[in-house]
């Protein structure tokens, strides 16, 4: 075990989850290492709509205890200031998060890319091959597999010796699944949401400086009002009564196992 994973760190409860209180420098130096250390970490990102759908889904709030979760997005940084008086070190949203870690990554490092629609996952893998030229794709499945396919993806992960793999199937759905399955998988999971959709072009991310104002969901929402509505509208104003109901509480842990 690296020294990097020995350290204690903060948490910060939102809601019902447990939000790592990180530097972006240390958060990619703790995700490199666990990824390094070849053994099986899970690692999560929360926004104001993840902390809605723990508050309701018990399933989905206990996997995430089994993860490293990391804050993404202003709606949690509120909460932090409303409820700790201080803000996220960083704003640590996965869709920048990860490409920064890939990049960090060592060369020849394995990535399994799992979930989107059919397609998309290897539309994905050809722009990592593009972007991230040190980083080889082992292996790619798209994320509407049933439960009597699992047992084979699983054996295909495992014979692909992945460093990594990417799974992209939206929550609660993809924590569910990784946390049910991390100890059979053997290596470090990050559940990355639209990412993949993200990589292959299927998504349009917002302009620059819009992400840079921290408005990219107003930018999601104006593309799929259908879609999205319910989650940035009536979501965001159910998230706020939430927050200020939860338990202010500040606690020193070892980061994995969590």
């Amino acid at each position: 075990m690296t020294q990097v994973l020995e350290n204690p760190i903060t948490l910060r409860r939102v809601g019902k989850i447990d939000i790592a209180v990180l530097e972006k420098e240390q958060a990619l130096s703790l995700v490199v290492a666990a990824i390094r250390s070849k053994r099986s970490y899970m690692i999560c990102f929360a926004n104001a709509h993840t902390a809605n759908m723990a508050q309701q889904n018990e399933g989905f709030s206990s996997a995430l205890q089994r993860a490293l979760v990391l804050n993404d997005g202003v709606g949690v940084d509120l909460a932090s200031r409303w409820l700790y008086r201080k803000p996220f070190p960083a704003n640590l949203n996965g869709t920048d998060f990860t490409p920064e870690l890939l990049d960090r990554l060592p060369g020849s490092t394995r990535l399994f890319l799992l979930g989107s629609s059919t397609g998309v996952a290897e539309r994905a893998a050809r722009a990592i091959n593009q972007e991230h030229r040190h980083i080889e794709v082992v292996g790619t499945q798209h994320g509407f597999f049933v439960e009597a396919d699992e047992s084979g993806l699983l054996s295909r992960i495992a014979a692909s010796r992945a460093d990594l793999v990417l799974v992209a199937m939206g929550h609660p759905r993809q924590e569910m699944w990784v946390a049910q399955n991390i100890d059979r998988l053997n290596v470090t999971v990050m559940c990355v949401g639209a990412l993949l959709d993200f990589y292959a072009g299927t998504v349009k991310r917002a302009p620059l400086w819009l992400r840079k104002l921290r408005m990219e969901w107003i930018y999601r929402l104006l593309r799929e009002p259908r879609r999205l509505a319910g989650r940035y509208l009536i979501g965001n104003a159910t998230f706020l009564p939430n927050v200020l109901a939860s338990d202010r509480r500040e606690r020193e842990t070892k980061p994995f196992p969590m």
